[in-house]
């Protein structure tokens, strides 16, 4: 049985990491209030090294698009955590036989320092990043690589849980997944329903312990 997972605001909450991660960065480099508010819109929804490019030229800095990335994944990969009882989860489904693969939209580098910080790394199977292909969710080939990486075929069959209704249930649908969405965003007019909706994502990791069990 193979169970996909979306990482940002599913696994992890990346919202209040990103919030301590633009924090430390204007304070270790003395940022003024502009910069801070520039940085806390370009990177609300996902960060690229040209996020940090755009910045220096923006603002006529001199630190080097280099430094600021791996300062800011520093600090938000330090800044991240997983809740115990979703660490637990993914225990149980391992423990039942569950193949467990990360499929996320972010700079592969990023991605897979919050795993490792947030303890999730050896959890998991597999894992496929937006930046490894430079193509995001819901594109089916990320799904396919993320299936590839967990050994397993996406002709298989399998589930993915995550927050975004387009890139995770959309992209599930598309790539013959079963769906549960975690609810919290508005959901797209003509979009089909997930299988199931749900308010935590330790409810998705039962409802796949049940399928487990049926």
């Amino acid at each position: 049985m193979l169970a996909f997972f979306d990482l940002d605001g599913t696994l992890i909450d990346r919202q209040a990491a990103l919030s301590d991660a633009v924090t430390g960065l204007c304070r270790a480099h003395d940022f003024n209030a502009p910069i801070e508010r520039w940085l806390r819109a370009a990177l609300a929804d996902r960060a690229n090294p040209s996020d940090f490019a755009r910045l220096r030229t923006d603002f006529g800095l001199t630190e080097s698009t280099e430094q600021l990335w791996q300062e800011y994944v520093d600090l938000i990969a330090g800044a991240v955590s997983c809740r115990p009882e979703v660490l637990e989860g993914l225990r149980q489904l391992r423990a039942a036989a569950w193949t467990i693969g990360i499929v996320t939209n972010g700079s592969g580098d990023i991605q897979r320092a919050k795993l490792d910080a947030a303890g999730l790394t050896d959890l998991v199977d597999g894992v496929a990043a937006s930046g490894d292909l430079e193509i995001r969710k819901p594109a089916r080939v990320l799904f396919e690589l993320a299936a590839s990486r967990c050994g397993r075929s996406l002709a298989s069959g399998g589930w993915i849980v995550g927050d975004n209704p387009a890139g995770d249930v959309g992209g599930g649908h598309q790539a013959g997944l079963r769906t549960i969405w975690l609810r919290g965003r508005p959901w797209p007019e003509g979009l089909p329903t997930a299988d199931h909706t749900v308010d935590d994502v330790t409810d998705a990791i039962t409802i796949l312990l049940n399928e487990t069990s049926e």
